[in-house]
């Protein structure tokens, strides 16, 4: 099996040079079935193969692991790199949700972009995404792994400025270009620290030099803190969460495969592929759980403010991937691997729901100008009162077992108190405050404007993909117990039923407050309260980085179109040219002009000599 492991990556790659090919080989745009088939074909043969992996080799034997070697790629000194891939349980588990719910999302794309003229582009686009998506997750050393990487923040900003015609999109995409970049840059530095301490940056080596006495831990710390700060900036966590709410600019399925189910958890697959190294550090470990718990309550409360159904579930999933930062912290391994996955699912229902939503009432996002719409697009409302259930976590969904089994995890931590736990308690709270405000709004009530004219917009290619996913999401919480393979049954210590009872309690407590408030006592002029205005803005990160950050670069920019700045080079130009002249003017051709110079040169060299 290991022969297959190179055209998972492969297969979309190639469905990428195709799309971009096509146009140049046969001097016409090709049709939108062709495109469709090897776009969304390409995705789904992956899967194909990952699947037929899980079964044939890993299922019964969660301790196997494969390994391909392409090619040797760097040989400098003590650094020797292949492009070479890993699979292991982990891998495979985000094998099986790139690849799985890459599909479905595909497949829900060739129906909801049926209308857009740049449709072949678009899957292009999308194409190469899972190709470094999948080489971000497959690579065996850290190199290639930032290979991967980069190559899905690229594709991001290429998708989050897909209408690019607009400014406001195009300047979304380069936010978030910008801003992932600073996280970037302190993995980079971290992967130098890493190469310092250990001389190697294949994972399995550095994984295995845990196991050494002498490792320097002050090193291995710094090195995790900056790992961390790549994390939080692919991840959209504090203090670089501002670009995943703007990013919503891209079409709703790059939302629902990008923003939800797989380049965002790109954070929480590195630190959980590098844990025996944060298990060195109590520091780094301590760190990933408080930028979780900060970040799930801060994004939470944020959500319960919006008016755009997008952005809602862009702040819900900056706080849902901030829980599973709070279970890295905590070291609840698998439980923040298992939430991952039960994200995936419910998470891109919940993208792909709204989205069907959008196009039947005409492209309008705002949900206060929604309401009663489940009798007219009563398909759409199942599938998203289930994506809200299990974003709530209410009892036996997935979300309720992925998420239980955190907040017992962050009980039983004790380095932070009870602190982390009460966090995820409030966090619960929270989540099903807004899960539920979303599902009133949107299709309770009386009709807005943008209801009276709602038609359903769902076709075959729409439908489908939202029907499998809401299975997935409801019964997906099945699939845990297989999942401690990735690292052992961490996290299933008996608690007491008065901490279960609690944790159950949040989401349903959440759940009253949200009926209470927006549809039975329809509170709706609460949105115009100071403390809903602050938490509307994002507790006005982008207003503070603007002040400290943007303006005083504008401020230095500003300098530079006054000339002051290119002053300074211009006047060393300007005066190499004067010299240059001045010197010039010695070669003049006279025989009795270069004889003096020779004969006065050479007494004051003489000169210089006595006197020295």
């Amino acid at each position: 099996m290991n022969g297959f492991l190179a055209w998972i990556p492969l297969l979309p790659l190639l469905g990428f040079l195709i799309l971009t090919s096509l146009p140049l080989l046969t001097q016409r745009e090709p049709s939108q079935k062709l495109v469709s088939r090897i776009g969304v074909g390409s995705v789904g043969l992956s899967a194909v193969l990952v699947f037929s992996l899980t079964f044939s080799t890993f299922l019964g034997n969660p301790n196997t692991v494969l390994t391909l070697s392409a090619w040797e790629w760097v040989r400098v000194s003590e650094l020797q790199l292949g492009f070479t891939f890993y699979v292991d349980w982990l891998t495979l588990v985000m094998l099986m949700i790139i690849t799985g719910v890459g599909f479905l999302i595909h497949l829900y794309s060739a129906g909801y972009m049926r209308e857009d003229p740049d449709f072949r582009r678009y899957f292009s686009y999308l194409n190469l995404f899972v190709c470094a998506m999948l080489i971000l997750v497959m690579a065996d050393n850290l190199v290639l792994l930032y290979l991967g990487w980069e190559g899905v923040g690229l594709c991001s900003y290429l998708l989050i400025g897909f209408w690019y015609k607009d400014a406001a999109n195009g300047a979304a995409a380069q936010k978030a270009f910008i801003v992932t970049r600073i996280g970037d840059t302190a993995m980079a530095i971290g992967l130098f620290l890493l190469f310092f301490e250990f001389s190697t940056l294949n994972i399995p080596q550095l994984i295995a030099a845990t196991e050494n006495p002498g490792v320097n831990t002050q090193t291995v710390t710094i090195a995790m803190l900056l790992l961390l700060g790549g994390a939080v900036g692919k991840s959209a966590q504090i203090p670089l969460q501002t670009w995943l709410p703007d990013a919503m600019a891209g079409p709703t399925p790059v939302s629902a495969l990008i923003h939800a189910a797989t380049m965002v958890t790109a954070g929480v697959y590195l630190i959980a592929r590098m844990h025996p190294l944060y298990q060195l550090s109590e520091t780094a470990m301590l760190a990933v759980a408080i930028v979780g718990a900060l970040t799930l309550l801060i994004s939470g409360f944020s959500a319960i403010a919006q008016s755009d159904i997008k952005r809602v579930l862009a702040y819900s999933t900056i706080s849902q991937i901030g829980y599973m930062f709070l279970a890295l912290g905590v070291g609840a391994w698998s439980g923040a691997v298992f939430h991952l996955m039960t994200h995936a699912f419910f998470k891109a229902l919940l993208f792909l729901s709204a989205g069907s939503v959008i196009l039947s009432v005409h492209h309008e996002q705002n949900i206060f100008a929604m309401g009663g719409l489940y009798r007219k697009i009563p398909f759409t409302f199942i599938c998203f009162a289930i994506g809200c259930a299990c974003l709530a976590a209410l009892p036996f969904t997935s979300g309720f077992y992925s998420k239980d089994s955190i907040l017992l995890s962050a009980y039983e931590y004790h380095q932070g108190g009870n602190l982390l736990w009460l966090a995820g308690l409030l966090g619960a709270l929270v989540t099903g405050i807004y899960s539920f405000r979303v599902l009133f709004l949107t299709f309770f009530g009386s009709e807005g404007s943008a209801s009276s004219h709602c038609k359903d917009a769902n076709n075959t290619a729409m439908t489908l993909p939202l029907g499998i996913l809401a299975v997935l999401a409801l019964f997906g919480g099945m699939l845990y117990p297989p999942l401690q393979g990735v690292f052992g049954a961490a996290g299933d210590k008996p608690h007491s039923w008065f901490i279960e009872a609690i944790a159950i309690a949040m989401p349903l407590i959440g759940l009253f407050i949200a009926w209470r408030m927006f549809l039975y006592e329809k509170k709706m002029g609460e949105q115009h309260s100071p403390i809903m205005k602050f938490w509307l803005s994002g507790w006005h990160f982008d207003a503070l980085y603007d002040r400290v950050l943007v303006k005083p670069f504008k401020v230095i920019t500003a300098l530079n179109r006054k000339d002051i700045i290119d002053s300074i080079y211009k006047g060393t130009a300007s005066l190499s040219a004067q010299l240059n002249n001045a010197l010039s003017s010695s070669q003049n051709g006279q025989i009795r002009w270069y004889l003096a110079t020779f004969v006065a040169g050479s007494i004051l060299f003489l000169a210089l000599l006595v006197a020295l």
